[in-house]
């Protein structure tokens, strides 16, 4: 399944360069009908380990492949971080796909109630907090692996100040399945 997704990622925003044909979403849902099914996708891309795009959906509220072209595209071309990406980044451009489960609410009652709760690693985590809202996904655990630190991050991305849990914001939790493009031991679906 992790190959076909990451092929459909890759053809979607191929596409838009003229590079290959537009994907044929009622084929492919007829080949393989899970494709069908509602889900939440994140599609991260990265050039030399760097982030250069990466856009999703927390829930599902599409069927996989409409939600996986569609979040593909935005990735390479709508990341308001981002220029879009250019054809030459594109050829070196490594791309994740990020399978949701659907957002759990998890209750705590102060910070180190929260900090024994939360599985860092394995937890993406949804913060909202006065009509503000961002998540992480798990993978974002690697580079932010300190509680505080990783929290401080979020708080700064929903546009909140970084100690927004003294505010006591609701917390979602939800975790992903990815595949990435990649080469050698270690590729695949974690």
């Amino acid at each position: 399944m992790g190959e076909l997704l990451l092929r459909i990622a890759r053809e979607a925003i191929a596409s838009a360069f003229g590079l290959a044909p537009e994907i044929d979403k009622e084929a492919l849902t007829a080949k393989y009908p899970e494709l069908g099914k509602e889900q939440a996708t994140f599609v991260t891309l990265t050039i030399d380990g760097r982030l250069r795009g990466c856009i999703g959906s927390i829930v599902p509220h599409r069927p996989l492949i409409d939600d996986l072209v569609a979040n593909a595209r935005a990735a390479a071309f709508e990341d308001p971080r981002f220029a879009p990406l250019t054809r030459e980044e594109f050829e070196k451009a490594d791309i994740e796909v990020s399978l949701l489960t659907v957002p759990q609410p998890l209750e705590y009652e102060d910070v180190e109630d929260l900090r024994r709760k939360i599985v860092p690693g394995r937890d993406g985590v949804i913060l909202q907090l006065d009509g503000r809202q961002a998540t992480f996904l798990p993978q974002v655990w690697e580079e932010l692996n300190d509680f505080d630190l990783f929290f401080a991050h979020l708080c700064q991305k929903a546009g909140l100040p970084q100690n927004c849990l003294a505010y006591h914001p609701q917390i979602y939790t939800y975790r992903v399945e990815k595949f990435r493009e990649c080469e050698g031991a270690g590729c695949g679906s974690e």
